[in-house]
């Protein structure tokens, strides 16, 4: 084998090969019967033409798959050679072939980088308080008994629109431009007050309003708003309410409870509350180890193979195309939200690769594997939470490798940040 080896990058090399003298012999002998297997000559059952026929036929063709044979065989054995881990497929360049007598080729292939972090003891966090406090517990009870909430008009003239209402109104938005779009009117539109289903502000200005109110309120749209005409848009909303109304719920005694699947309304407290600290404390969790991962990636920079990086762009691609979907997005609106912020779909990928390669950094040189035991943990934990069968998500889990492989993955990065964590200064 005759090659050597030149960095263009941290991440990629290229390998320039040159054979002076060249004896495809084994190859063509090869792809000779390759070919003969597939072949379809006239006067022959398929497949069975004999040899010579076929490499009259065919010779140029099989010459030219025995090339190609010699040549992928020929890059993936220096690969190894070199201990390189690649990533994708090579990407040939400079093929000179005179037949049967010499081929010289350069291949450009990307690696997985070698990871190099900072000294990180020095890294202070602060990571959130968790509590579960009454007002958590009374929103998990409403959400319980809203089935059996009753709908009842407010009748005090004086009572102020709060949180938690429901108003009838009417609403039409002007935009700066002195239009009013029909998609931003509509008459004895009823909306929940904190429900978060218009756009930021417009809900916050209704509060304080009385039954029979007007009011302007001068908002600007998202810049990710879904219709495309209107991100970024001032528009001044023309507010009229007509009518107030509140959810009453009733009081959550031992005999709802067991509605419910409790055996009293203090095991319905007391398991809720204990959820609401598991998923509080999975969230500060989360959001504690982004905070981590922001502060290593800034700290630590290095190459990226860009094939890795399209990859997690084309996987957030079609996560995201699911969701916008769902939302009530057609291809073509789809379209239009990829063109505004591919930008921030490749920023957002290459985080998570660079995140991803430090992270495996780090795995390797704490030796963290996940094991079995880990997963049986795991789904014991997630059975808990969720109030289901152990057996039951276990069975899920372990029906598809994929999905295991997964779960595996995040285990294994859970428990390499409980060791980053120790060599931190976490608050």
């Amino acid at each position: 084998m005759s090659y050597t080896v030149k960095a263009v990058n941290g991440c990629t090399k290229k390998f320039e090969f040159n054979f002076p003298t060249l004896d495809l012999t084994n190859e063509i002998k090869s792809a000779v019967v390759r070919k003969q297997q597939t072949s379809n000559i006239k006067g022959f059952r398929k497949g069975k033409a004999p040899i010579t026929v076929v490499e009259k036929i065919y010779g140029p063709q099989i010459e030219s798959d025995a090339l190609n044979q010699f040549v992928q065989a020929q890059i993936f054995e220096a690969v190894n050679k070199e201990k390189f881990r690649m990533v994708g497929y090579p990407n040939f360049e400079n093929v000179k072939y005179d037949a049967g007598k010499s081929v010289s080729f350069d291949a450009v292939v990307e690696i997985f980088p070698e990871v190099s972090v900072k000294d990180f003891a020095s890294y202070s966090f602060k990571k959130d308080k968790v509590e579960v406090t009454s007002d958590d517990l009374d929103k998990m009870a409403k959400n319980y008994l809203n089935s059996k909430a009753e709908m009842s008009e407010v009748t005090d003239p004086a009572h102020k629109i709060t949180k938690g209402n429901f108003v009838i109104f009417n609403f039409e938005g002007v935009k700066a431009d002195g239009s009013r779009p029909d998609n931003m009117k509509a008459k004895e539109f009823q909306l929940e007050i904190g429900s978060g289903q218009f756009i930021p502000g417009f809900e916050d200005g209704m509060i304080g309003l009385k039954k029979g109110d007007k009011k302007n309120i001068d908002l600007t749209f998202p810049s990710d708003y879904h219709v495309p005409d209107l991100q970024n848009a001032k528009v001044t909303f023309e507010v009229e309410v007509l009518e107030v109304k509140e959810k009453k719920y009733p009081v959550l005694n031992d005999e709802l409870a067991k509605e419910f699947g409790f055996e009293s309304a203090e095991d319905f407290n007391n398991k809720n509350k204990a959820n609401l600290l598991n998923q509080k404390e999975r969230q500060a969790s989360e959001k504690l180890h982004q905070e981590i991962l922001e502060k290593l990636v800034a700290e630590n920079k290095f190459d990226v193979p860009s094939t890795l990086i399209q990859n997690q762009e084309n996987y957030l691609k079609e996560d995201l195309t699911k969701t916008l979907k769902a939302q009530g997005f057609n291809d073509q609106m789809v379209e239009e939200y990829f063109s505004r912020w591919a930008t921030d779909v490749t920023t957002k990928a290459e985080f998570q690769v660079r995140s991803g390669l430090i992270l495996d950094h780090f795995a390797k040189e704490f030796k963290i594997e996940a094991t079995d035991a880990d997963f049986d943990k795991k789904i014991e934990e997630n059975a808990k939470v969720a109030g289901l069968d152990v057996e039951m998500i276990k069975k899920y889990y372990s029906s598809n490798q994929n999905i295991k492989n997964n779960m595996m993955f995040a285990i294994r990065e859970e428990k390499t940040f409980e060791e980053l964590k120790k060599k931190m200064k976490i608050a």
